[in-house]
């Protein structure tokens, strides 16, 4: 284990598969103590955190539905609970707000419940997670919102997730701007296409693999290590003058 996060405690919603594990595999590698927040798939969570150990890490799996009524409370709660060893005082250095729902609809299909379904993980879920954060986060510390190119790229069939991570990316400015006295950095990473288990329909299309690789100016569709090496910088103390900002991590795509 490298020192880089050494004595650090770090928190990573949607730790279980894709971007969120391989932050959380970092952030362990790097020194951290890390919650693996997760939603349904416990064995995954628990692998994750089994390997975590074999490795010489220390982490603890903390499961929280979000997206339902009470979520950030119960989130806190149930990760008071499973770190009483690992984290006694409850104190945390670094969150990473990385889950979230997707939804392919454009406006005219688009129902309510979905609408507030995408809403209610992706943007209330962060909020009120890192409102009760507050007291949590020591002086210093870091948060970052994995957000999205859909975004800033036009995507009708990506209505309701694009609107979504957008706000998610406004959230930075404003409390980057409220945090800064206490020094702690907000900011988001928005990556494009990255190969995780959502993109198996590239790997059964490669034609369509071919045409949006095509949109990507570096030409290639990205994974996930190319977008965990820029939240550990931010989580480091390398990011430490860098806030407010939404770091595009797509490799290029739609310039």
């Amino acid at each position: 284990m490298s020192g880089a996060l050494q004595n650090k405690v770090a928190v990573v919603t949607g730790g279980s598969h894709g971007i969120g594990r391989a932050t959380v595999e970092r952030f362990a590698r790097d020194g951290a103590t890390v919650a693996v927040g997760y939603g349904h798939d416990e064995a995954a969570a628990n692998d994750t955190v089994e390997r975590i150990h074999k490795d010489g890490g220390r982490a603890f799996a903390v499961h929280t539905e979000l997206g339902t009524p009470g979520d950030a409370a119960r989130f806190w709660a149930t990760f008071d609970e499973a770190g009483r060893e690992l984290v006694p005082h409850g104190k945390i250095d670094i969150l990473v707000h990385n889950a979230a729902r997707g939804h392919f609809g454009r406006l005219a299909d688009l129902g309510e419940d979905d609408f507030d379904q995408v809403m209610a993980v992706n943007l209330k879920a962060p909020f009120f997670i890192t409102k009760l954060a507050l007291t949590r986060l020591r002086d210093g510390g870091r948060i970052i919102n994995i957000s999205s190119t859909a975004a800033r790229v036009g995507s009708p069939d990506l209505l309701a997730y694009g609107v979504s991570k957008a706000a998610l990316n406004w959230f930075n400015y404003d409390m980057a701007i409220d945090l800064g006295p206490r020094g702690i950095t907000v900011n988001a990473v928005s990556p494009g296409i990255v190969m995780t288990r959502n993109s198996q329909y590239l790997v059964d299309s490669p034609e369509l693999a071919e045409q949006q690789a095509a949109r990507v100016a570096l030409g290639r569709l990205g994974e996930v290590d190319d977008v965990v090496g820029i939240i550990a910088f931010l989580a480091s103390d390398e990011g430490r003058w860098v806030t407010g900002q939404v770091i595009d991590a797509s490799g290029g795509t739609a310039l």
